[in-house]
């Protein structure tokens, strides 16, 4: 699991350092697929469940399962990467907002509200917590913040397949649900809108975008489970 979550950190990076004005969600598949090759890795998002990318590449209103095509990355846009990548017979995932020459006070908090969502949700796992302890610390810090959470899509248990149990929702109050223990591995992924918290699926039948066609910002680290906290395996 270290070794295949590594490699989607690094991936993950790699792709965000290509992200500026002009480039194609597209572009930066074909980085992903070349990538892949030369690491001897695959990609764990390509033909799951008959999606048709190697990466998701979500924009602006795009929450997540953005398919890359030909939409073209402007001034002000805000890109959510996520990544998967099967080495070894382990699943890495891993997501991340970047922000490209955003000057809009309302997206950047956004973006760094997700950003401390995912950090509260970290701080709250460990071995003895309840699951839902780390769904209502990221509920907690974007309604605070003013901000909604996703309710349709959620995190999830993460090893051998890419989904796998418990589900994570990015909501709920604490102390409910399973008890967490040392070892598992989990794929935290908080979902933060802008505006309201409805979505839908485009026609493709994989985007979801916000109802109110507002921002949205995707953030997630897979960890292990400790019985002092997290290890965070998402790291390059």
């Amino acid at each position: 699991m270290r070794a295949s979550n590594r490699l989607a950190a690094r991936l993950r990076d790699d792709l965000a350092a290509l992200i500026r004005p002009g480039i194609r969600t597209s572009d930066l598949e074909e980085a992903a697929v070349e990538w892949l090759r030369r690491e001897g890795a695959k990609s764990a998002f390509k033909g799951y469940r008959g999606y048709p990318g190697y990466i998701c590449a979500s924009v602006n209103e795009e929450v997540v399962h953005g398919i890359p095509g030909d939409r073209r990355i402007g001034l002000g846009d805000i890109v959510s990467l996520d990544v998967g990548v099967i080495f070894e017979g382990f699943v890495g995932d891993t997501a991340r907002t970047v922000m490209v020459g955003v000057s809009d006070p309302d997206i950047l908090r956004l973006v760094f509200v997700a950003e401390a969502a995912l950090t509260a949700a970290l701080a709250a796992g460990r071995a003895g917590a309840h699951l839902s302890d780390i769904s209502h610390a990221v509920e907690r810090t974007a309604k605070e913040a003013g901000f909604s959470v996703v309710r349709e899509f959620v995190g999830h248990g993460i090893g051998r397949r890419l989904h796998e149990e418990p589900q994570i929702p990015n909501f709920g109050p604490p102390g409910r649900g399973p008890i967490l223990k040392a070892g598992m591995t989990l794929a935290i992924e908080p979902m933060i809108n802008l505006g309201g918290a409805e979505v839908d699926i485009l026609s493709d039948g994989w985007t979801v975008v916000t109802r109110d066609r507002k921002p949205s910002a995707h953030m997630e680290h897979t960890v292990a489970i400790t019985e002092d906290g997290v290890e965070i395996l998402t790291v390059a």
